[in-house]
């Protein structure tokens, strides 16, 4: 779990500013990751635990794709992000971004200000990433610089990479020492078009976990999608950044166009990689 704090005071100020940033310059690596299970066995593929949502200082963090090869798309992702005041009513904003994966496992993703749901004017794109699994690279371009610039930085994922969205496969209650976990499956349904598996995990934690003082619960749900590997539609209420809402639109199952992978008109690379790239 991410002992994050979300800050909203810009946003209070109505400064397009980092406060409705949605664009993180590092390679979405999954925040967070650990190994979902010890006990299994997985010969040479890495399996990576995976929650969507959550929030970095002033920046919301999204749903989380893997780059996993044959299962190419192109979606839009809706983003509603909702904190409430603790006097009552609250701040909402949203955007709207496009995401796209290739038959290689190749991620192009935008990211875009998180603006109020009637001023969407305000959005602007930040940034476009790509991320290569084979090559073990990941490029972030910078467009709101007048310098063009594009920064390439190593992205450790391969395509054989496992992610883990649901962690222990059976439902029920555990307890330990930070408190209690409740995993409900929801069954299945069609999202966004593409047949989809729910859960619904409810987390108590005890009072001191993280300097809270007293019993808090932290409830996600989530539509997880076998054929594209990440989930297609998920919600996180966590009392410490209020609640996130991703929804897939407009998903389109084929390869994109390849376009989306090389750099923008203009721009300039340069390679930031301080270590050898992995090998697959």
């Amino acid at each position: 779990m991410r002992l994050l704090i979300s800050c909203v005071t810009l946003l209070l100020l109505g400064c397009p500013a980092a406060s409705l940033a949605q664009s993180p310059a590092e390679p979405p690596v999954v925040p967070g990751a650990r190994p979902a299970d010890q006990q299994q066995k997985l010969s040479a593929q890495d399996r990576l635990y995976a929650e969507d949502g959550g929030a970095h200082g002033s920046t919301l963090e999204s749903i989380i794709v893997p780059p996993k090869p044959k299962a190419p798309f192109t979606l839009i992702l809706e983003t509603t992000w909702v904190r409430p005041f603790t006097d009552g009513g609250g701040i909402t904003t949203a955007n709207k971004r496009k995401i796209a994966r290739d038959a290689n496992g190749r991620i192009y993703m935008e990211r875009w200000w998180l603006a109020p749901p009637n001023e969407q004017e305000r959005s602007q794109m930040t940034t476009i990433q790509i991320s290569d699994p084979v090559a073990h690279t990941h490029t972030n371009c910078f467009m709101l610089d007048p310098r063009k610039p594009c920064e390439m930085s190593t992205f450790e994922p391969s395509p054989e990479t496992v992610y883990d969205f649901f962690g222990p496969n059976k439902p029920g209650r555990t307890v330990d020492e930070m408190g209690d976990t409740e995993r409900i499956d929801l069954g299945k349904q069609l999202t966004a078009g593409v047949e989809t598996i729910g859960r619904r995990v409810i987390s108590h934690f005890n009072p001191g976990v993280f300097g809270n003082d007293r019993m808090m619960t932290i409830e996600r749900e989530f539509w997880y999608s076998p054929r594209l590997g990440f989930n297609t539609l998920s919600k996180r209420t966590d009392p410490r950044y209020g609640t996130q809402t991703f929804t897939v639109t407009n998903l389109i199952l084929s390869d994109p166009d390849p376009q989306l992978f090389e750099l923008p008109a203009g721009f300039t690379l340069e390679d930031k990689r301080k270590t050898t790239p992995p090998e697959n």
